[in-house]
């Protein structure tokens, strides 16, 4: 052998290959064929899922899109700073098609310990479609962070009001 800390890494890297610590948690379903505006959620791998690129006017639209939830769900926000621990952190992706219309909730951090928290964040998403037309920006996917009060209430990332120290 000529290298063999090359050969090394390389059986390294294979091994790896197929360890689940190195897959994404992100997610997709189809969607029932008796229901077709109902959006996708699961928390199955989907390796041919593209997220849409979060530049600068998605990342606009997710103010809009967040704004369009705490306006359907105001009794579920947590007021004020939430608490430095929060029951759950999910990562939602949603995609929406270019009129606001919820085409499907993905998820790239779910809570091993809470898993009925992403079942019910998808249908306060899907319960608030459609959102704000995208406008130019038309279909695309955005992302966003929800942390979730053991109360059931929550606040976005986009919108929260920080974390109380204590």
């Amino acid at each position: 052998m000529k290298n063999p800390l090359a050969l090394t890494t390389l059986a390294l890297l294979l091994g790896l290959s197929g360890c689940s610590v190195l897959k994404p948690e992100a997610t997709t379903a189809a969607a029932p064929a008796a229901a077709p505006d109902t959006a996708a959620s699961s928390t199955e791998a989907s390796p041919s899922r593209l997220i849409t690129a979060q530049t600068p006017a998605v990342k606009a639209y997710r103010k809009v899109g967040a704004a369009a939830i705490y306006k359907k769900y105001p009794q579920r926000i947590y007021k004020g700073k939430i608490p430095p621990l929060v029951y759950a952190v999910v990562v939602t992706e949603t995609d929406v098609d270019a009129d606001g219309r919820v085409k499907g909730v993905y998820f790239s951090r779910t809570p091993s310990h809470a898993p009925e928290v992403s079942g019910m964040i998808a249908e306060l998403i899907k319960g608030a479609s459609p959102l704000p037309s995208p406008g130019k920006i038309g279909a695309h996917t955005y992302v966003d962070t929800w942390l979730w009060d053991k109360s059931g209430q929550f606040q976005l990332d986009t919108l929260t009001l920080g974390q109380r120290n204590r």
